[in-house]
């Protein structure tokens, strides 16, 4: 990522970071991130890959950390600010860690663990604001290191290290720089959690790429974030599909005169995007009749970043992720293997290109695994190509609910549930049955006390196959959900 330092030097005086209230340039950037290389490195000339953590919440300080680290030589590994202590322990554990950068907020809770793992414990509140001469850090890091490791999110396994390399990481930023437009006047609020591709990559990377301005708010409040939406500073917006159906919910309940005076602000910002989980149609066309934006949808995972992506300019077909980004190779796979060239016919999405992951951290036998004879990568994710554009039907090991000798897209019957009054949120998944292999069973979260799931059958009948249909159905209060408001399938295969 030393491309990325390097264009920061151009935009020296421009602000690169909004942070509690503060504006940081990208020039205070570039100081602080070498004061913090020059701490790391403690008189060395290079951390040669050594695995350095931190938990810094959304702010100019995660950013100093980062690029810190990488200016270093280190491989940075960012750990998520709401997990417990034993999910972060496991990921110093497995990274085997030689440095914890932690904010104040953090320092109780894992300063005894530190100790036991023997790592050394770097309050951030004690780096200091610049480097001394000596400690300069080293100009140049070859692209193929090793740059950073991030996990996946573990709904369907004990979460991975995911190793990215430079070059890994500048392909996929230089990549949706040039396909969706971005420009140095851009301004970006950044609401996600910084331990994940979304927000690191899609977000905060390719603004301060590009010159643009990243403003954090550190905790999601609808209020604030129409507030922002509405009073011209933003240019663009991302976020996940829960996030835009709060932002509806806010909505709905403010008087005529503040709906329409945050809609008519909304609708100036020249992108907004919505990813890490399925988005549902009934969603995408609500925030459109609020905002006048058609969500960009895309495809991407941890592994490859973003693969696939509607156009910015072009077409964007609710339910689709459009295709592959320039530079991405892309096919859809049959359970043989075969390459599918159909329409309308499902098969495995497996990707090719220089944004693909190094490796699962210390995991060769699952490296391995991931990737066929001939080099593709299997993301374990269903899709079909539809008139053109592809579409998502859900990862094989969960969305796909194989019944009867049917298989059967979960996303497909929840899009449909949703537009029903009595369904507010919901999560189709497969049970286990001796006679049907798996039987389809829905979880709802309904507005109504006691939902009547029988008509809610009858009501789906005449909309979908009847084999299609959920046998099996459960009122909760709330869907499981990892920290990006993904629904953790397996958990909620349990509760039936």
């Amino acid at each position: 990522m030393i491309q990325l330092l390097e264009r920061a030097e151009k935009f020296a005086d421009r602000t690169a970071i909004i942070s509690e209230g503060r504006e940081y340039s990208y020039g205070e950037l570039l100081t602080k991130s070498a004061a913090v290389a020059g701490t790391l490195l403690a008189g060395r000339a290079d951390l040669h890959e050594e695995r350095i953590a931190f938990i810094v919440p959304p702010s100019f300080g995660y950013v100093a950390c980062q690029w810190g680290i990488w200016r270093a030589g280190g491989v940075a590994v960012p750990l998520c600010t709401a997990h417990p202590l034993p999910a972060l322990r496991y990921v110093l554990e497995d990274t085997l860690a030689t440095v914890l950068i932690v904010h104040d907020d953090f320092v109780d809770l894992l300063a005894a663990t530190a100790r036991e793992l023997d790592i050394r414990l770097l309050p951030l509140a004690t780096l200091p604001a610049a480097a001394v001469p000596e400690e300069a850090p080293p100009t140049t890091i070859a692209p193929a290191r090793r740059a950073q490791i991030l996990y996946t999110s573990g709904t369907t396994s004990l979460p991975k290290g995911v190793v990215t390399t430079h070059a890994n990481l500048e392909f996929q930023i230089k990549t949706l720089v040039e396909a969706w437009a971005w420009q140095a006047d851009d301004r970006i609020l950044n609401i996600l959690p910084l331990h994940h591709v979304h927000g690191i990559i899609n977000v905060l990377s390719c603004a301060l790429w590009s010159g643009a301005c990243c403003e954090f708010l550190p905790k999601f409040q609808a209020n604030v974030v129409w507030e922002k939406l509405a009073d011209g500073s933003l240019t663009r917006f991302m976020a996940v599909p829960t996030i835009y159906y709060k932002l509806i919910s806010y909505w709905e309940k403010l008087d005529e005169s503040d709906q329409t005076r945050l809609s008519a602000g909304a609708r100036n910002l020249n992108l907004m995007v919505s990813g890490s989980a399925a988005l549902p149609v009934p969603t995408l066309e609500r925030w459109r009749t609020l905002t006048g934006h058609t969500l960009l949808e895309r495809y991407g995972m941890t592994e490859i970043g973003m693969a696939l992506s509607n156009s910015f300019h072009g077409e964007r077909r609710p339910g689709h992720v459009g295709l592959p980004l320039p530079g991405v190779e892309m096919r859809l796979a049959d359970e043989e293997g075969r390459t599918i060239h159909l329409d309308h016919t499902p098969g495995e999405i497996q990707i090719k290109g220089p944004g693909v992951f190094l490796e699962y951290w210390q995991k060769p036998a699952a490296t391995q695994a991931a990737f066929t004879a001939d080099g593709w990568f299997r993301t374990g994710d269903v899709a079909e190509k539809n008139d053109g554009l592809y579409r998502i039907l859900g990862r094989d090991s969960v969305d796909i609910i194989k019944s009867g000798g049917y298989k059967i897209s979960a996303l497909e019957i929840e899009a449909v549930l949703l537009r029903h009054e009595a369904v507010a949120e919901c999560a189709v998944v497969g049970v286990p049955d001796e006679e049907w292999g798996e039987v389809v069973a829905a979880a709802v979260v309904s507005p109504q006390e006691k939902p009547d799931f029988a008509a809610l059958a009858s009501w789906l009948q005449e909309r979908i196959p009847g084999y299609r249909v959920p046998r099996r159905w459960l009122h909760l209060e709330a869907l499981p959900k990892n920290t990006l408001g993904k629904v953790t399938k397996n958990e909620l295969k349990k509760q039936f």
